[in-house]
């Protein structure tokens, strides 16, 4: 004849810590865990039913992040990032710092927020695109926040962009109107009689509507690829400003409003 077994678990110390990476509780189990003691594990399956209050994983975040990559394409770099468990995920924020300096915390700034799905016990996938990038080193990492605002950090990814674009393009400058900076961006090619890492020089000036010259942005040599320059007019009136680009024979020259 078979006899069913309970099995009983009585803790007495109100201050008990009971930790395990996996805790499982098949049906007919019975638990007694005294008042205030803490239940810790990285994963806790209860098969049947279970009733008081308590705390459970008191330790690590409950979200396991499996991987995180990345794709550049058409000037874009898309991240991908994949977890396996979710438990009380807020969401995760996108943080990317620039070339060398992304090594140092000052460094990063945020770029957007993914939603995370709360509660799962399957695989869910992300994605994030960065569509701001130009020609040079990134580093990205996921900041993930908890329902109650804990936070943890994923490891850093590098990313090199290389931008060899096709011809030359000065493009509009953003935000416009702009307040009191904006940035501008323009493409340099690869010349047919130059290598990969020959350079023309790039002349990159700012004028008021009189043509009086107000600002040098560049002027130095560059080498094919995309660039992005920063415009403070912090110091200037309101009002419509030009900017012209020179390099080689190609000169082309694009309206802003300072509006403040």
């Amino acid at each position: 004849m078979k006899t069913k077994i309970f099995f009983l678990l009585t803790i007495f110390f109100s201050s008990w810590l009971f930790c395990q990476s996996s805790i499982v509780y098949d049906l007919g189990t019975t638990i007694d865990v005294g008042n205030g003691a803490d239940v810790c594990a990285g994963t806790i399956t209860v098969n049947g039913t279970y009733s008081g209050g308590g705390t459970f994983c008191t330790g690590a975040l409950p979200v396991e992040l499996v991987s995180f990559n990345s794709i550049v394409s058409d000037n874009k770099v898309e991240l991908n990032w994949i977890t396996a468990t979710e438990v009380n995920n807020y969401g995760f924020e996108v943080e990317r710092g620039i070339g060398q300096k992304a090594i140092g915390n000052s460094a990063w700034e945020k770029i957007g927020f993914v939603q995370g799905n709360g509660n799962s016990n399957s695989p869910k996938e992300y994605r994030f695109t960065d569509n701001t990038t130009t020609s040079g080193l990134y580093a990205y990492r996921l900041k993930q926040i908890d329902n109650d605002g804990t936070f943890k950090y994923s490891e850093t990814i590098e990313v090199l962009v290389s931008q060899i674009p096709n011809d030359f393009s000065l493009n509009q400058n953003y935000p416009n109107p702009f307040n009191p900076a904006t940035k501008i961006r323009y493409s340099i090619p690869l010349v047919e009689t130059q290598s990969s890492e020959a350079a023309q020089n790039v002349l990159l000036k700012v004028y008021d509507v009189l043509g009086n010259e107000v600002a040098t942005l560049v002027n130095e040599k560059k080498p094919a690829g995309v660039y992005e320059t920063n415009f403070d007019a912090s110091k200037l009136s309101s009002g419509i400003y030009l900017y012209k680009i020179q390099a080689g024979s190609f000169v082309q020259t694009r309206k802003m409003m300072l509006l403040k």
